[in-house]
């Protein structure tokens, strides 16, 4: 079975992220919502690494390709 990759908005992934860590500091929640809050968190910032990762693969790639020699096609002497 493949796995499909689900594209995320990095952005708006990582505004949810701060939303819940300033409500937690605010140290207005329950102990049962503190932890809900937790989990989530924890999913949004492994996200966001993946989204980085990846972003930091496709960086590379293009760099690579940039820095590789245009090859001439091959002209043969017709002397």
């Amino acid at each position: 079975m493949v796995r499909k990759t689900k594209h995320i908005d990095f952005e708006k992934t990582l505004s949810e992220l701060e939303d819940i860590v300033t409500r937690m500091e605010k140290g207005e929640m329950t102990l049962e919502e503190s932890l809900r809050s937790y989990e989530r968190g924890v999913s949004l910032s492994r996200g966001c690494q993946k989204a980085l990762e990846q972003a930091e693969q496709r960086i590379q790639i293009l760099s690579e390709e940039e820095e590789q020699p245009v090859l001439k096609p091959f002209e043969a002497d017709n002397d």
